[in-house]
C-alpha cells in the first residue's frame, strides 16, 4: 500500500490545467487551496473532489473511476463524485467537494463547495422507530444512514458490547502488533451519536422479540417497543471444550474488550500458542511477532488456508511464517491446557504463559430462532435483506441471502460485506426496496503479505495464478466449471478493483440489473 498522498504532490488545480489532459473516466491527482484533491472527467462534467479515503487515509488516486464515483484501493470504499458522499462501506463519512470552472481551455478549482454526506429526505411512510439490536460494522452503519437517508424518528442501536461500534479487523492487526492506539479503534465518536441523535445502549442484552406486538425484552426486564427492527447480532468466538480452556491467560479475540486485554497480555508474555491457522489465527501470531513473542500454531488442516486460497498460497504462507520465527504443529489438536503448556493429541507439550484460541466463529441465531424467523444455517433473507417476519430484516454474519451471482444462497463472515449490508438494509427499512447485490470482499496482512478477496467462492476445482506468488506480486482467479467465482490479488490493487466491478457487471448482465453501481 502508498502512503497517503501529499497536499502537495501534481499540478495547483487552483492555478488551472489544460482541459485536453483530464481525458473520459480518468482522475489527475493535483492540489489546490492546501488540500490534495482528484480532478476527473464524467459524461463531458469536471469534479474535484479530495483524494484521500476517510476509511484507513488510502489514496484514491490509485484507485478506480467506475461511473461518477471514485473507489479506494486498498478497501473498496466508494465515494461520489459528485458530492464527495461516501457511498460504500468501509467508508467513514465523504471527502469534501469541490467548484470547477472552466475558462479559456482550462479548468480551475476555486473553492470547497461541500464537505461530506449530503442528506436525503426520507420516504412517506418510513417507521414510527427503528431499533437495531448489534453494534458491529452493521449495525452501526445501518444506524449511519438511516440519518444521512434523512429518516428523522428514533433509532435505538441495542449492543452487548461495552465499547462502541469498532474497527474490528484492526484487532488483530495493528492494535495487536502495538502499531495502532485504542482511540483509533471506535468508528465514530460517542459525540457523533449524540449529534445525529442515536440513542447507543453499550452492555444491554436483548432476550426476546414478540413480533406480533413488535416489542424486545431485555435482560433487565424491561420491553422496548420498535416500529421496524435489524438483527444485526454477528457472530461468537467459538470456544475450546477441553481441561483448561477457561483460564485467564486463554483468550478469544473479537470485541475490542477481547482485543485491550489481548493486547495487555502480550505486552508481558514471552510464549505464545495460537490455537487455530485461520485468517485471524495468522494475523494474531504475525501480530505477536511483531512484539517479539515466540509463537507456536496449533491447526488441525495439514496445508494452510487450502479450502479458501488453495494449496499454493497456503505453502507460501506457512514459509512466511517459518522465516518470521512461527513454528507450525499442523495435523493436530490440543487437548489440554495448563499454567505452563499446551499438550497436544501426539503428547507433545508447548510451553506457552499466552494462548488465544482462533478457531473459528458462529452466527448469534438464537433471538432469531426465537422469534420464530425462517432459519437457512443462518437467518433467511430475501433479496432485500428482510426476514420472513414483516418489519424484521436482518444483516452481517447472521444473513443468508440469495447470491445474485450464483443464484445460490450464500452466508459470508467478512466485515466489509456486515457493513455493506447494513446500509442495504437502512434504506429497504424506509421502503427504498434495494436489493443487495455488493460483491463480496477482505482483506488479509500479515507481516508485509497484502492480500484482498473478491468474490465468494465455497467450491472451486481451479485456482490460476498471474504472476509471481513468491514475489508477493499476482493475481489469483477461483474457478468452478470454467467459471471465475473468485479473485484474489498479492499487491495488485487496480487487479482488485477491476475484478470487482468485472463481477457487477456479469451479475447486472445475468439479473437484468440496471441501476447504477458506487
Amino acid at each position: 500500500m502508498s502512503d497517503t498522498p501529499s497536499p502537495w504532490q501534481g499540478d495547483d488545480f487552483a492555478a488551472g490545467i489544460a482541459l485536453e489532459r483530464i481525458a473520459e473516466g480518468a482522475m489527475l491527482l493535483g492540489h489546490a487551496h492546501g488540500e490534495a484533491l482528484l480532478l476527473s472527467r464524467h459524461g463531458g462534467q469536471l469534479f474535484a473532489v479530495g483524494a484521500t479515503c476517510t476509511h484507513y487515509g488510502g489514496p484514491l488516486a490509485e484507485g478506480l473511476v467506475v461511473g461518477d464515483t471514485v473507489r479506494c484501493p486498498w478497501h473498496h470504499a466508494a465515494f461520489s463524485l459528485r458530492t464527495g458522499e461516501a457511498l460504500r462501506a468501509p467508508a467513514l463519512g465523504g471527502v469534501g467537494c469541490w467548484q470547477v470552472e472552466e475558462r479559456g481551455g482550462k479548468a480551475y478549482v476555486t473553492g470547497k463547495r461541500m464537505a461530506g454526506p449530503t442528506s436525503h429526505a426520507a420516504k412517506a411512510g418510513a417507521p414510527e422507530s427503528i431499533v437495531i439490536v448489534g453494534g458491529g460494522t452493521a449495525g452501526q452503519a445501518a444506524a449511519e444512514t438511516l440519518r444521512r437517508e434523512g429518516y428523522a424518528g428514533p433509532v435505538t442501536l441495542l449492543s452487548s458490547d461495552t465499547h462502541l461500534p469498532c474497527d474490528r479487523p484492526n484487532l488483530s492487526k495493528n492494535f495487536l502488533a502495538g502499531t495502532a492506539p485504542a482511540e483509533w479503534l471506535s468508528l465514530r465518536p460517542a459525540e457523533f451519536y449524540q449529534e445525529q441523535n442515536i440513542d447507543v445502549r453499550l452492555a444491554t442484552q436483548v432476550v426476546g422479540i414478540d413480533p406480533v406486538q413488535r416489542q424486545l425484552q431485555l435482560a433487565d426486564g424491561s420491553h422496548l417497543a420498535y416500529g421496524a427492527l435489524l438483527l444485526a447480532t454477528g457472530a461468537e468466538p467459538v470456544r475450546l471444550d477441553l481441561p483448561g480452556a477457561h483460564l485467564p491467560h486463554v483468550h478469544v479475540l473479537r470485541t475490542q474488550a477481547d482485543g485491550e486485554a489481548l493486547a495487555k497480555a502480550a505486552e508481558g508474555a514471552q510464549r505464545a500458542v495460537v490455537i487455530g491457522a485461520s485468517f485471524i489465527g495468522l494475523e494474531v501470531a504475525a501480530s505477536l511477532r511483531a512484539r517479539n513473542v515466540e509463537v507456536q500454531v496449533v491447526g488441525r488442516e495439514n496445508v494452510l488456508m487450502e479450502k479458501v486460497l488453495g494449496p499454493q498460497v497456503g505453502a507460501y504462507l506457512k514459509k512466511l511464517h517459518e522465516k518470521n520465527g512461527v513454528v507450525f504443529h499442523l495435523g493436530t489438536d490440543p487437548v489440554s491446557i495448563d499454567a505452563q503448556a499446551v499438550t497436544l493429541r501426539s503428547g507433545e507439550t508447548l510451553p506457552a504463559d499466552l494462548v488465544v484460541v482462533g478457531v473459528g466463529v458462529r452466527p448469534a441465531l438464537a433471538l432469531a430462532e426465537q422469534a420464530g424467523l425462517a432459519m437457512d444455517r443462518g437467518v433467511a433473507v430475501d433479496e432485500y435483506l428482510q426476514t420472513s417476519v414483516p418489519g424484521i430484516y436482518a444483516a452481517g454474519d447472521i444473513a443468508r441471502w440469495p447470491d445474485p451471482a450464483t443464484g445460490e444462497r450464500i452466508r459470508v463472515e467478512h466485515w466489509v460485506v456486515a457493513g455493506r449490508q447494513g446500509q442495504t438494509a437502512a434504506r429497504n427499512l424506509l421502503g427504498q426496496r434495494e436489493r443487495f447485490d455488493a460483491v463480496p470482499f477482505f482483506w488479509t496482512e500479515q507481516y508485509d503479505f497484502a492480500l484482498a478477496y473478491v468474490g465468494h467462492a465455497e467450491g472451486w476445482d481451479e485456482a490460476l495464478i498471474d504472476g509471481e506468488l513468491a514475489q508477493q506480486d499476482c493475481r489469483i482467479t477461483y474457478r468452478r466449471a470454467g467459471k471465475a467465482q473468485a479473485v484474489a490479488v498479492v499487491h495488485r490493487d487496480l487487479d482488485g478493483l477491476r475484478a470487482e466491478v468485472e463481477m457487477e457487471r456479469a451479475m447486472a448482465g445475468t439479473n437484468g440489473i440496471a441501476k447504477a453501481r458506487p
